[in-house]
């Protein structure tokens, strides 16, 4: 069972702030990808002492913003060197934004920041994409519901390919990504996953299906699930803050922006492109 939420003493992170409090729609003042203005408030989770970590909640095609994301996490370390950090990436790397292409060129290339361990989950977009270039044609119409067109631009393949086709123009390396993604990662009290989990079912029985499409019956419920939750996949104006999770999907591709949350000790700080 995770352990109860502490508040912390030192002086950047609000000790009058309690997770529970802090509404959705008027969470933590959340600044530019700049690491020099994080402010830390109070998380329902907690990690041990001098481990840190970054996650990126969908990036949904958004290059450019990833890239301020990462420059800024590299800003935060040169300025407080962690023990030990990791960088987490949520899902939903592809669709609606104007580059899919690039962002999974990116982080198929291997860790974009020099020398921090970098973990790559699985979104729900990402499932539909492989599903679809295995030649599920129920699929594949799916994933031009949900975007999909965008990336098929991304990688050059004009809407009048046949499906048929779509497998053979990306490339090897951008499927061989996408297929090796996991599902979800522990650290500390908290499970890092794309959607969720189904309440009332024990974290070792749970779904992929769940932990990569799941919604309101996750988002509604108040169960201690014996882990705060840190997800994104359904997305906000900010990020949410409750005692048994933590959303941090803004909306990036879709008008909203791109959020990283910085976990540390007792505290949990964002930063937006």
């Amino acid at each position: 069972m995770r352990r109860p939420v502490r508040r912390l003493a030192r002086p950047r992170i609000r000790a009058d702030l309690d997770a529970a409090a802090v509404p959705t729609w008027r969470p933590p003042h959340i600044p530019a990808a700049d690491a020099a203005f994080l402010h830390f408030v109070v998380s329902p989770g907690r990690l041990p002492r001098g481990r840190r970590v970054y996650a990126i909640g969908d990036i949904h095609g958004c290059l450019a913003e990833l890239r301020k994301l990462h420059a800024a996490i590299e800003d935060d370390m040169a300025r407080r060197p962690p023990a030990s950090a990791l960088l987490l990436h949520l899902g939903d790397y592809i669709d609606f934004g104007p580059d899919s292409a690039g962002v999974v060129a990116l982080l198929a290339s291997g860790p974009p920041i020099a020398g921090l361990p970098t973990i790559n989950l699985m979104g729900d977009h990402e499932r539909t994409a492989l599903d679809a270039l295995s030649g599920d044609g129920a699929a594949a119409t799916d994933w031009l519901h949900v975007g999909g067109q965008a990336a098929l631009d991304s990688w050059g393949i004009p809407a009048s390919t046949p499906r048929s086709a779509w497998r053979p123009l990306i490339p090897a390396a951008h499927a061989e990504f996408l297929q090796a993604l996991s599902i979800d990662h522990c650290d500390g009290d908290y499970l890092f996953v794309h959607a969720g989990i189904r309440p009332g079912v024990p974290l070792p029985r749970q779904e992929d299906d769940d932990k990569l499409g799941i919604r309101q019956s996750f988002l509604a419920s108040e169960q201690d699930f014996g882990v705060v939750v840190v997800h994104g996949h359904s997305a906000s104006p900010s990020p949410t803050i409750r005692p048994n999770r933590i959303g941090i999907d803004t909306g990036a591709g879709n008008g909203g922006r791109l959020t990283c949350a910085v976990f540390e000790e007792d505290g949990v700080a964002f930063m937006a492109a």
